[in-house]
């Protein structure tokens, strides 16, 4: 005889299944790629020191030892030697990488800030709308990005803005990165509208902002997330450009691109107080880059089977 099916509360025995998200699946995909994790050690080992610049440096970044005299080699008061004009290299170092890690930051927050809606309003407007958003990220994306950078920083430097050259120069490269962004976030969200899940949320009645932000904005986050993962080195090697040319962060503030301006004038001499810095620009964007390839990849579901 077949057994009385009894419909009521599982035994306290029975597990339910796991159920995993993209996000989680993803997370652990991220961290088996080694490449990854190693750009996440890196750069969150730049954060820290960033973070305790002030508690870790032995001296003032600013401060002038004059009794140990200038391009000095490493000793045990300077570990790393002193500049030009007697400062502790190594405390500027630490507190150089305050500047270009707000810098790649805190621009991909301003870009997202940006392009997103952009992205979405042409993707969900009209076809005027979309041309007429579309023409102006065309005409932006035609000029030379560190051309128009160096134009938008200048004219942003007449200009009162709170926080000084930092806030320009951060403003003057968002203001050229979110281009690409934009164009991503309108691809994505043009691409998702043609799915099954979308027309019926159409059917059901639901408005085209709600589907928007329930549906759309959700899975267009993944491509978005890895774009800005890319852009965050972009970002730094373009603030360390315009320190090295010497209209970036204003003097005497500590920046990468700002120490290799002050160490090439003595590169024969003593070349370490060029590499130091430029060590450090690389570092940060090799790092950057790796955690965009493994984010290229963990957000991938055909990835899965690879990694």
């Amino acid at each position: 005889m077949a057994r009385a099916v009894t419909l009521g509360k599982p035994l306290a025995t029975e597990q339910p299944l796991a159920q995993r998200s993209l996000w989680r699946d993803a997370a652990r995909r991220l961290l088996r790629n080694r490449l990854a994790v190693v750009g996440l050690v890196v750069v969150l080992t730049m954060v820290v020191l960033a973070v305790f610049a002030g508690q870790i440096a032995p001296h003032d970044p600013n401060a002038q030892d004059c009794a140990t005299g200038a391009l000095r080699g490493s000793s045990s008061d300077h570990p790393l030697g002193t500049d030009a004009v007697c400062r502790d290299v190594l405390s500027r170092l630490l507190f150089g990488a305050r500047v270009s890690l707000s810098v790649g930051i805190l621009t991909q927050v301003v870009v997202l800030l940006i392009a997103l809606p952009i992205g979405a309003i042409a993707a969900l407007s009209t076809r005027l709308v979309d041309n007429l958003l579309m023409r102006i990220t065309d005409l932006t994306y035609a000029f030379p990005d560190l051309l128009l950078i160096i134009i938008l920083s200048r004219v942003l430097a007449d200009v009162a803005v709170p926080g000084g050259s930092l806030t320009v120069i951060i403003l003057a490269i968002s203001l050229v990165g979110w281009v690409t962004i934009a164009r991503l976030v309108r691809a994505q969200m043009l691409s998702l509208r043609e799915r099954e899940y979308v027309m019926a949320a159409e059917a059901l009645g639901a408005s085209r902002w709600r589907i928007a932000v329930t549906h759309l904005l959700p899975n267009s986050l993944g491509p978005v997330i890895v774009a800005l993962s890319f852009a965050v080195p972009q970002a730094i090697f373009a603030e360390a450009a315009l320190s090295f040319i010497g209209i970036g962060v204003a003097a005497p503030q500590a920046t990468w691109g700002g120490m290799v301006d002050a160490g090439y004038a003595a590169v024969y001499s003593v070349p370490m107080l060029v590499v130091y810095p430029a060590v450090a620009i690389a570092l940060t964007m090799m790092a950057f880059t790796f955690i965009g390839d493994g984010l290229r990849d963990a957000l991938d579901p055909r990835a899965a089977r690879r990694i």
